[in-house]
């Protein structure tokens, strides 16, 4: 069977504006205070287009709220009664787009489009008055939408609207309350629009006269006396946005994209992972207080306060668009945080001491990818070592080879018998810290970088004489006997400090081999069981290396009771391990419980 030609009609959408709304505030909008935004956007974007027509035109925002309406007025271009018909009347159209002005729309905020839903947020009608300004002798146009989705629209008589523009009231539910009291109008107003480059007033239903929101123009649109005294006005002003007292504050310039703004440098070091927001104005309008797309991910030591012509809000006009207009913005503001930096090392070192005190975890972050930072900074940045912690600069003074662990736990293993057998050991468990040293040379070419490897630091420990480890001989048979469990071999040497009875040698890279030797090895058998028995004897082992000078230690050598002997070799790899701050296995917790109460008995027995 086959339907007859022509069969298929076209159909329209119905929509649920009640359920369109629903999603608004659920999905697009952070929170119904957005209202407020989206009708002081309409206004502005009116305004932008009556000064298209009449340049020399003065012309403002009004805004009145005493709580039982909200009320927005402008002085904008206003709408002709077709124009009410076909833009507040069908979702999503754009008066922008349909009047041509799309090829000027970097003039414009945002698009019409859903944004004055938006007042469904907070109220069941919209009331619109308006009149055009491109239409001489237009009447005033009447529009009345509910939130149920009908509306109806009348012409009126000029006297209701004698001058173009567009007045826009509601009266807001009950339950919006929060959001529509007058106080919070004028808080939000000023929160939205403090650097909007039209006036705006705001008037609370009281014989007070109405206030300007946005009294003074961008702080860095204003001229200062001094350059001094413009940084402390900026400064201050970075303070008042953001709460804290700036170490120091960059002015932001891209003409390009038409950005001007301020970077504050946060007086103290905040988590590497946690990317702060910016608070970012397109076109003087605040888009985000949470926008970190601004900046790359290593900036997280400033936070940023721009206002910009040339970027796209998304659809709900609270974040960014990513385009190519936005990642040049954000790779020119991280070429000037990069200025700045090279500025405060040439000229300022108080402030670069400061700021790397603060931040050097995301200067050597910069540093490892960034060749210029890296020569410029890297003798300045602070690392652990074993004269504690200093500059490469300093510890280079002391240290013609400067040798770098490949874990925090192998720097505490080895940091105090380093440094007392005289070798320069910088901890490089930490993040960047093992590649930046290892760069050292490009900066300072006298410079040795070399990894520590067990090998280098028991060659600076010396060996006891013959007779010595003959004597020690049984007990270091028992104790690798005890020891042999966790692969681990045991030495006799003398070292410095003499109060340190064992170094344990092991390394984190060697612990995963043998942990996965051993799981081959319970796993296969037969043939493969013999393969990987012979293997073993390549996979590293630890080595307990016992401190002669150490009283305890030669007490420990010289016992002949082999239970004790072995009991006390346990007691002395337990101490080691947990001197060397790893995480402790089950089996060596185990240990270290048992030679503790083993020693514990012995005692009591020999006391009574």
């Amino acid at each position: 069977m086959t339907l007859p030609e022509n069969s298929a009609a076209d159909r329209t959408f119905q929509v649920d504006l009640r359920g369109l709304v629903d999603l608004l505030s659920h999905h697009l909008y952070s929170s119904p205070r957005v209202y407020l935004r989206e009708l002081m956007q309409n206004a502005v974007d009116a305004l932008t287009a009556r000064r298209a027509l009449e340049p020399r035109g003065s012309f403002g925002i009004r805004l009145y709220a005493d709580g039982a309406v909200v009320r927005v007025e402008d002085d904008g271009v206003g709408l002709t009664e077709a124009d009410v018909h076909t833009f507040l009347a069908t979702i999503g159209r754009s008066s922008k787009r349909a009047d041509k002005i799309a090829e000027q729309r970097a003039d414009f905020i945002g698009q019409f489009g859903i944004g004055l839903l938006s007042c469904f947020l907070v109220a069941d009608e919209i009331h619109v008055v308006s009149r055009s300004a491109r239409t001489p002798g237009a009447p005033a146009v009447e529009w009345r939408g509910r939130g149920d989705g009908s509306y109806t629209v009348r012409t009126l008589p000029a006297s209701a609207r004698p001058q173009p523009g567009t007045t826009v009231t509601l009266t807001p539910r009950a339950d919006a309350a929060e959001w529509t009291r007058p106080s919070q109008v004028h808080s939000l107003a000023r929160h939205f629009g403090s650097l909007l480059r039209h006036p705006v007033t705001f008037e609370d239903g009281t014989s007070a006269p109405a206030v300007p929101v946005n009294p003074e123009p961008a702080p860095w649109s204003q001229t200062h006396p001094t350059p001094g005294a413009r940084s402390r006005a900026l400064a201050a002003y970075g303070e008042e946005v953001f709460g804290f007292k700036p170490l120091d504050t960059i002015e932001l310039d891209l003409p390009a994209v038409g950005l001007k703004g301020i970077a504050c440098i946060l007086p103290e070091a905040v988590p590497s992972g946690r990317r702060h927001g910016h608070r970012v104005h397109v076109k003087g309008m605040l888009l985000s207080e949470q926008a970190p797309e601004i900046l790359p991910d290593w900036a997280f030591f400033v936070r940023c306060v721009v206002d910009a012509e040339s970027l796209r809000p998304t659809a709900s006009r609270e974040s960014l668009y990513e385009d190519d207009t936005l990642a040049a913005v954000r790779d020119a503001l991280a070429d000037r945080l990069r200025v700045w930096i090279a500025k405060a090392a040439a000229s300022d070192p108080e402030l670069l001491a400061r700021f790397l005190q603060a931040h050097h975890l995301a200067v050597k972050s910069l540093a490892v990818h960034d060749d210029e930072i890296l020569r410029m900074l890297l003798p300045w940045l602070p690392f652990e070592t074993t004269d504690g912690h200093a500059t490469l600069d300093e510890f280079a003074r002391t240290h013609r080879t400067v040798l770098v662990t490949n874990s925090v736990e192998e720097f505490r293993q080895v940091a105090a018998i380093a440094s007392a057998a005289g070798l320069g050991v910088v901890n490089g468990g930490y993040t960047y810290d093992r590649e930046l040293v290892h760069r050292l040379p490009e900066v300072r070419p006298e410079i040795a970088v070399a990894d520590l490897d067990p090998e280098t630091l028991t060659a600076h420990l010396d060996p006891v004489d013959r007779e010595t480890e003959l004597a020690a001989g049984a007990y270091l048979a028992l104790a690798r006997d005890a020891l042999a469990v966790f692969d681990c071999d045991v030495a006799l040497r003398t070292f410095q400090p003499a109060n340190a009875p064992a170094l344990l040698v092991d390394s984190r890279e060697a612990r995963h081999e043998r942990t996965r030797s051993q799981l081959a090895r319970e796993q296969d058998g037969g043939v493969w069981g013999g393969i990987l028995g012979a293997l073993r004897q390549e996979v590293p082992r630890a080595q307990l290396i016992l401190n002669q000078l150490n009283p305890l230690v030669r007490t420990a050598v010289a016992i002949e009771e082999p239970e004790l002997a072995r009991t006390s070799a346990e007691a002395l790899y337990g101490q080691a391990v947990m001197l060397s701050r790893r995480p402790l296995r089950p089996a060596e917790s185990s240990l270290i419980n048992r030679s503790f109460l083993d020693l514990l008995a012995h005692a009591l027995r020999k006391d009574s």
